[in-house]
């Protein structure tokens, strides 16, 4: 397809090499490769500015008013407070990286999985999840926690901060919270902090969703993001409960109503599944 060559002329192919794990992602599936190879880099760096194009796109996810230049500015000061985000190590046939993406659905209360979300190398969680009084169904460990500056939280020095910024004053923020110390008790350590491009979110948006919903959710971000980051992901907390109801395992169900907003809820859902059904990842709903 059209938007496929695009990024395959824009960025190196992925990867091949496999890993130690049973079952590792690199494994070759022509629909899977495809998509991936299609990939820019993850995160902001230095060095892999986004294209005008590309920042027209994410200026239409809040509806940014500021210019190219603005944001160039403002990701240039954010360098020059905290270096550039690393380098995830290549797979490796030694070793095996396994990733536990958990979301924050319903679906997790009784289901007794902390213990095994635990037992993953890297433990994802997002926005507003939270372990503390729900750690047999959702452990106790975070990594690395995705938020933006509606769903922050402090961290302890355990956890990387992953920053999703869907508009200039999401990197404003960071800037001030990392210059104030407020959202984190260690900016010293080098990889505390990594930032996802908003060329990434552009390419899940294309590649991926095929231009559906008006923007990825939080959530199938991550897990996209996940598949660069490990070699075996599992993937918990996704999906409505038995019931049908897109609820929160930390909040009493008041909604019976609740829905997906500005996202494609449904198409998010259906290529979870694909990617289960392709063993490209391991998928707990829960029930």
């Amino acid at each position: 397809s059209w938007i496929l060559s695009v990024y395959h002329d824009s960025f190196p192919p992925q990867n091949t090499s496999l890993c130690g794990c049973d079952k590792c992602l690199k494994e070759y599936d022509p629909w899977f490769s495809e998509l991936m190879n299609a990939s820019p880099e993850p995160f902001l760096a230095m060095k892999s500015n986004i294209s005008q194009d590309t920042f027209t796109w994410w200026k239409g996810i809040q509806f940014e008013k500021r210019s190219f230049s603005y944001y160039n500015t403002t990701v240039e000061r954010i360098f020059q407070v905290f270096p550039p985000s690393p380098d995830f190590a290549e797979s490796s046939p030694d070793h095996c990286r396994t990733c536990a993406v958990v979301g924050n659905f319903g679906n997790l209360n009784g289901s007794r999985y902390g213990p095994l979300i635990d037992f993953h190398d890297i433990v994802i969680r997002m926005n507003h999840g939270r372990t503390k009084g729900f750690e047999k169904d959702v452990g106790t460990k975070t990594t690395h926690h995705v938020m933006y500056p509606q769903s922050s939280t402090n961290l302890d020095n355990t956890t990387h901060l992953v920053l999703f910024p869907f508009k200039i004053s999401d990197l404003q923020w960071l800037l001030k919270s990392l210059t104030q110390g407020i959202i984190i008790q260690h900016k010293s350590d080098t990889y505390t902090v990594v930032i996802l491009s908003p060329a990434f979110m552009k390419y899940v948006h294309f590649v991926w969703l095929k231009n559906k919903g008006h923007y990825p959710s939080t959530g199938f971000l991550t897990l996209i993001l996940s598949m660069h980051m490990c070699d075996e992901v599992s993937v918990f907390g996704f999906g409505a409960d038995r019931a049908g109801n897109w609820n929160h395992y930390y909040e009493i169900l008041k909604n019976q109503r609740l829905r997906t907003g500005n996202h494609h809820g449904n198409l998010e859902y259906e290529l979870i599944q694909e990617l289960y059904q392709r063993q490209k990842i391991s998928f707990f709903r829960g029930w």
